[in-house]
């Protein structure tokens, strides 16, 4: 409704992990950069963790963006919860291999397989598992098994696993070590501060085409921070509401009192 009104070419506040609004605050630009080290320096296993809506996906989106598409070879898993069997196959088919072994001791075959030959090519491999804390201790110790797959002088295969809060305490178990052991790369992300809100904001008004209007009070920014706790998902939900308040009274200012009614209106939906 207030797209037009505003003259925005897009909707400046969606949700979705669009990487052309991924605002790098200090903590964003940290873990883009231990993504690429642990990559580029041939880590083999990266973790990332960070609060629901804290834009971990967005950041991966942005990361599978920059990364030279002419040495690395890419396979992204949305969908954790599988079996070791169907992991093994989502891994080869990301990697655009069409016919399949059956058996998990065929297709562990097939990959070390598959991963030499590109590695002979000159590729290197990476594999980003999404929502990391959802796979299971079966599933994750085949990854375990996957990572130990290597030549004389590298592994072939990067492991990047990404996930809420949880998967750290899921990786602190005793019956995980092994795995642990093997994370030479670890960065938590860390919300939104006010003044990365402000930053924030206004970074996505401008990408959406936004020419100064409206403007957001600092009140209503503090607001926002406050009832977002500095996660980016509830700052976009937030904003979008305290815009359609401001478009409901016909006014190039969002103000305070139009980001209270939109925390209270996201809170009503939440309880």
């Amino acid at each position: 409704m207030y797209q037009a009104f505003y003259g925005f070419q897009e909707m400046p506040f969606n949700i979705t992990p669009d990487p052309r609004f991924l605002y790098l605050s200090p903590t964003h630009q940290e873990a883009l950069q231990h993504l690429k080290y642990g990559v580029q320096e041939r880590k083999g296993f990266i973790v990332l963790v960070g609060e629901v809506g804290c834009g971990k996906t967005t950041l991966c989106r942005r990361f599978l963006n920059e990364i030279d598409a002419a040495h690395f070879d890419t396979a992204l898993i949305l969908n954790p919860r599988v079996t070791e069997t169907q992991m093994l196959k989502a891994i080869l088919t990301e990697l655009g291999e069409t016919k399949l072994a059956r058996s998990q001791v065929d297709l562990v075959a097939q990959m070390n397989r598959v991963l030499l030959e590109r590695i002979e090519r000159g590729r290197d491999i990476v594999l980003i598992i999404d929502e990391a804390q959802n796979l299971s201790f079966a599933v994750l110790e085949q990854i375990r098994l996957l990572s130990n797959l290597e030549t004389d002088h590298q592994k072939l295969l990067q492991i990047v696993l990404m996930g809420q809060p949880e998967l750290k305490e899921i990786l602190a178990r005793d019956e995980l070590r092994q795995l642990r052991q093997r994370i030479l790369v670890h960065y938590e992300l860390h919300p939104l501060s006010l003044d990365d809100t402000r930053h924030y904001i206004h970074h996505r008004l401008t990408l959406a085409g936004g020419m100064g209007r409206p403007v957001f009070t600092s009140w209503a920014i503090r607001a926002i921070h406050k009832a977002s706790k500095g996660i980016p998902r509830i700052v976009n939900n937030l904003c979008d509401k305290a815009l359609l308040a401001a478009f409901i009274r016909d006014s190039d200012e969002v103000n305070f009192w139009d980001a209270r009614r939109a925390a209270r209106d996201l809170q009503a939906l939440i309880e």
